[in-house]
């Protein structure tokens, strides 16, 4: 799975969030995660659990990443957070092949569209939850918030989808699928013209105001709304 697309190919591109998309929020992994950065902020900035987490929510909601507020006012090594969260979810105990979701993405028409992954986590996590699930081959390429890089650049920022029109090598703004189950991270998608879906499971609330054009409560919907970037 590369991280650079092929300059010249006309295809459009379907970017795929990873996280609490490809696998449902009811496999807990993202409670695993929240577990693990509280613990995180605890031991590096010597915090009662109580504040840990009240500034962990507060850097969430205003850059989209734990790791964005630590890096900015903490100076705290992406990759070694990266370690000590990311790396230690205990992954294979909760992953496994999904066939209904592999037949999904194998209905794709890869003439007409190229698959693509788009998410917040370094490239560790998203190559290793994608080997998981079975779908590691189903994808052309990968663009990742590159923790060994500062600034980091991440979702919702307008400069991560540029990062990753550019890395896929899309045709255009305009030629972009994407689909997420951040509300945040497809309204700003949605805002740069890209034919955005909100995935929102059952059980989950549907917010009042749309994110974007297109609501979905599973991929399996995504036939529906683009029938032309699957196979006949």
């Amino acid at each position: 799975m590369t991280t650079n697309g092929t300059s010249g190919d006309s295809r459009p591109v379907f970017f795929f969030d990873i996280d609490n998309c490809l696998y449902s929020k009811k496999c807990n992994i993202h409670d695993e995660m929240q577990k693990l950065i509280n613990k995180f902020f605890c031991k590096h900035l010597d915090l009662t659990p109580e504040d840990a987490h009240m500034l962990h929510q507060k850097y969430y909601k205003e850059y989209g990443l734990a790791i964005e507020g630590l890096t900015r006012h903490h100076k705290i090594d992406p990759l070694e957070f990266n370690y000590e969260v990311d790396d230690a979810l205990p992954l294979e105990r909760i992953l496994e092949p999904n066939p209904k979701l592999r037949e999904l993405l194998q209905a794709l028409d890869t003439s007409k569209v190229k698959p693509w992954l788009l998410t917040n986590a370094y490239v560790n996590h998203a190559k290793k939850v994608v080997k998981l699930l079975g779908i590691e081959d189903l994808f052309e390429g990968v663009t990742f918030c590159d923790y060994a890089q500062l600034p980091l650049v991440c979702k919702p920022s307008q400069d991560m989808y540029a990062k990753a029109e550019k890395e896929a090598a899309a045709p255009s703004t305009e030629s972009c699928y994407f689909v997420d189950d951040s509300y945040l991270n497809c309204k700003h998608a949605a805002a740069r013209g890209w034919a955005t879906v909100h995935l929102v499971e059952p059980g989950v609330e549907i917010p009042r105001i749309p994110a974007s054009k297109y609501l979905v409560s599973s991929l399996e919907e995504l036939r529906v709304h683009f029938p032309e970037v699957f196979k006949a």
